[in-house]
C-alpha cells in the first residue's frame, strides 16, 4: 500500500478589520485549486487543507474558525495576512499577531501579506533589513513607521522564499496563486486562473516553478540557516558563516541542510539569488549586470550560466518574455486606506 497523501495546509488569518472578500476568494482560489490537483489520475499531489484563523471567545487565542479538512492534524505551511479597508487593529491586539506569526514562521510555516497587510507582518520584526511591498498610498507611512525596512510599492510582487508582500487591494489572486504553484505546481496554478477567469503571471508555468523552499522540515539549526538567506538574498554569505549561525560543524551543516531541503547550501543560495534576479528582470529596467551584482555575482558571465540553467533562458530572453511596464508610484494618501 502506498504512503498516506501528504496535506498543505495554508491558514488564512482573519484579524479585526480583515477585508472578508479577500478571506472568502482565496478559500474559493484554494478549494478550486484543490478540486482540480483531485482530478489529476497521478494521485500524487498533495491535498491543500484551508483554514481560517481568528480570536476565539477569550480574545486572547488564534484557533481555526474554518477548517476544510478537520480530520487532519498538519503543521501549516503558510499564514496569509488579508488587506484591510478597516484600519489596523490596537496596539495590543498587534501584538498578539505578531507573536503567533513569528511562532508560525519558526515552525516553518511561509507568510504572505497582502497590500496593508504589511504593517501587521512588519510589527514581527521578520521584515527587518528586507525590501517590501505595499499598497503605494501607505509605501511611505510604512516605511517611516518601520525604518528598517526597504519599501519598493512599484513591485507588484515580491518573493523572499519564506516571505511574500504584494502590493494592491486585489493582489490576493496573484498570491494565492503563487502558494499554489509552489505546492501543486504551475501547471495547476495555471489552471485554477483559467477556470477562475483571472490574471496570472505564469513565468513559472514556462520556465519552472518559482523558488519553494522546504521550510516545514523540523531541523531548527537548518531552518535558522534558511530564514537567515532568504532574508539576505543569500548575497556574501559563506558555508563558514552558516556553520556558525546553526551552530553546527561545517560537515554536519551540509549533510544536515541536504537532508532537510534536498539542496546543497550552494545550490539553495543560487536558487535564493535566481529568484530575485527573475523579479527584477520583471518588474525593473535596470542592466543585467547591474542585477547580477545586486543579487551577489560579481561575474555577469557566471550569473547568466546559472541564471540559463535554473530557467532555461538568458536573462535577456527572460525579460523580453515577461518584462512588465509599471507605473510610477503616486505621492498622495487615500483616506480610505488610513492606517493612524
Amino acid at each position: 500500500m502506498g504512503s498516506a497523501q501528504p496535506v498543505n495546509e495554508i491558514g488564512l488569518l482573519v484579524y479585526p478589520g480583515a477585508q472578508m472578500a479577500a478571506v472568502h476568494g482565496l478559500t474559493d482560489l484554494l478549494g478550486v485549486a484543490q478540486r482540480i490537483a483531485g482530478e489529476e489520475a497521478s494521485g500524487t499531489l498533495p491535498r491543500l487543507r484551508i483554514s481560517h484563523w481568528s480570536f476565539g471567545n477569550d480574545l486572547t487565542t488564534l484557533q481555526r474558525s474554518f477548517d476544510s479538512l478537520p480530520e487532519h492534524d498538519s503543521p501549516l505551511a503558510a499564514v496569509l495576512i488579508p488587506p484591510s479597508l478597516a484600519g489596523l487593529p490596537g496596539a495590543a491586539v498587534l501584538e498578539q499577531l505578531a507573536q503567533w506569526l513569528r511562532q508560525q514562521h519558526a515552525s516553518g510555516a511561509t507568510l504572505g501579506a497582502v497590500c496593508l497587510g504589511a504593517y501587521l507582518l512588519a510589527e514581527t520584526g521578520l521584515l527587518d533589513g528586507r525590501t517590501v511591498t505595499t499598497h503605494w498610498t501607505h509605501a511611505q507611512a510604512l516605511a517611516l513607521r518601520f525604518p528598517r525596512l526597504k519599501v519598493d510599492a512599484d513591485r507588484a510582487l515580491i518573493d523572499d522564499g519564506d516571505i511574500l508582500t504584494s502590493a494592491g487591494l486585489m493582489a490576493w489572486a496573484e498570491v494565492g496563486l503563487r502558494l499554489v504553484d509552489r505546492v501543486l505546481g504551475p501547471s495547476i496554478a495555471s489552471r485554477t486562473a483559467r477556470f477562475l477567469m483571472i490574471e496570472h503571471r505564469d513565468s513559472a508555468a514556462q520556465c519552472g516553478s518559482h523558488f519553494a523552499p522546504l521550510l516545514n522540515h523540523g531541523d531548527a539549526a537548518v531552518l535558522k540557516v534558511q530564514h537567515w538567506l532568504h532574508g539576505n538574498g543569500a548575497v556574501d554569505v559563506s558555508l563558514a558563516a552558516m556553520a556558525a549561525l546553526a551552530c553546527l560543524e561545517e560537515r554536519t551543516l551540509l549533510r544536515r541542510f541536504r537532508s532537510a531541503t534536498g539542496l546543497k547550501p550552494t545550490e539553495y543560495c543560487q536558487h535564493v539569488r535566481v529568484g530575485k534576479a527573475r523579479q527584477m528582470l520583471e518588474f525593473s529596467t535596470g542592466t543585467v549586470e547591474h542585477i547580477a551584482w545586486t543579487v551577489g555575482y560579481q561575474d555577469p558571465g557566471a550569473f547568466r550560466a546559472t541564471f540559463k540553467k535554473i530557467t532555461g533562458l538568458s536573462p535577456s530572453e527572460y525579460r523580453g518574455r515577461f518584462g512588465a511596464r509599471v507605473a510610477p508610484v503616486r505621492s498622495q494618501s487615500d483616506p480610505m486606506l488610513d492606517v493612524n
